[in-house]
């Protein structure tokens, strides 16, 4: 037996509506100026407003940051860190998907003012402490509200990653309520991608644990049990709940047990077509398990007892699977259908070489001669 950690938040509730209780909470971390942290099409939405009320009957003051982008650059951080210190806030509530979750996260470190932006950068940088933290996701897919991580993108084509244990909430809020409004694709993307997570935490070469497997395991089933359900029947909020909490497992599971092969080979998508991350994942999915198969046949097909109706027996109906839910989501199934060109498939599997912290979790080594070989599969959709 090996020795292991296992870190994760400090606290998760979960519970239709319970997001409108988030005044109870500031006050339980004595925040009293809270800075909530979303984005612009969130703020169109009206999912805000109740938080905001909720927040104004206990807090003395609530000030928002509207402006998180996809993919949330350097300045987008920046920008949200500036408002925070000039209206004095001493909390910070990430409200989104993973982008605001991640510049959330971000600013309730930087705000102690010990350290800059790039100094955050890599495994462990964090010195100082932060901002009392909650994380509330409005998508079933990052997992952000229960990771200690948080990617930002520095350059045109390029992404840097803080991870640190001091990234985790305090408190992380489910409400399925909040994923109601998601557009089928979207609700598609995200989900795949929490999938992408159970089964990399699963695989994961170096700290796979029992703890984690018990998570993957759960996730995978709650998600795939749980997404064409969404899909036909969006307003179902017990199957809502079911892929926000599955969604949740996964984060938990991959924050202890890290993904691999299939995000480092979808980073490089994301950064140089602005493709979203759960496609990005979706389209090198097939390929990598096929390629893993040699280390990884036996847990694959362990997991593939959790999926409802495989369509075949064997390694090939577990990622036919997939496939299949790919195609039911009318999302492309290839990189050639996403419009990616065939002659970038050398430059990507470069780029995709920058991702050592990722690689070396893959249960078979990937070299650049691999990662080409990978993108010219999922171009083609070819095994």
């Amino acid at each position: 037996m090996s020795e292991y950690r296992f870190n994760t938040v400090t606290s998760l509730r979960v519970g239709p509506g319970i997001s409108r209780k988030i005044g109870a909470v500031c006050a339980e971390l004595a925040i009293k100026r809270p800075l909530i942290v979303t984005d612009p099409g969130l703020m169109a939405t009206g999912l805000v407003g109740p938080l905001q009320e909720s927040t104004r009957a206990i807090c003395e003051s609530v000030s928002v940051y509207t402006e998180v982008t996809a993919d949330p650059s350097e300045s987008v951080v920046l920008a949200a860190l500036e408002q925070l210190q000039a209206e004095q806030c001493d909390g910070v509530i990430g409200l989104g998907g993973g982008s605001s979750m991640d510049v959330a996260k971000a600013i309730a470190v930087l705000a102690n003012g010990t350290q800059v932006l790039p100094e955050l950068y890599g495994v462990d940088k964090v010195t100082g402490g932060r901002l009392p933290l909650v994380l509330i996701p409005t998508t079933a897919g990052t997992g952000s509200e229960v990771t200690p991580v948080a990617v930002i993108t520095t350059g045109e084509t390029t992404k840097a990653g803080i991870s640190a244990t001091a990234l985790l909430p305090d408190v992380a809020i489910l409400d399925a309520e909040l994923t109601v409004g998601l557009p089928p694709h979207v609700t598609a993307m995200t989900g795949i991608d929490a999938m992408v997570h159970a089964i990399e935490a699963y695989t994961s070469k170096i700290k796979k644990n029992p703890i984690s497997d018990m998570l993957s395991r759960q996730a995978l089933k709650l998600l795939a049990g749980n997404q064409r359900r969404v899909l036909s029947h969006p307003t179902d909020l017990q199957a809502r709940e079911a892929m926000l909490l599955g969604a949740t497992l996964a984060g938990q599971a991959f924050a202890n047990a890290p993904v691999a092969a299939v995000h480092a080979l979808a980073y490089p998508l994301g950064g140089h077509y602005h493709m979203p991350h759960g496609l990005s994942n979706a389209l090198m999915l097939p390929s990598v398990l096929r390629f893993n198969a040699v280390a990884s046949e036996v847990q694959y097909l362990e997991l593939a007892t959790l999926l409802p109706k495989p369509l075949t027996e064997g390694l090939p109906g577990f990622v036919e699977w997939f496939e299949q839910l790919i195609d039911d989501a009318d999302l492309p199934g290839t990189l050639e259908a996403a419009n990616v060109p065939a002659k970038d498939l050398p430059m990507l599997a470069a780029d995709a070489m920058q991702q050592q912290r990722l690689l070396i979790n893959n249960p078979v080594e990937v070299d650049e001669a691999a990662a080409l070989a990978l993108y010219r599969a999922a171009w083609a959709g070819t095994s």
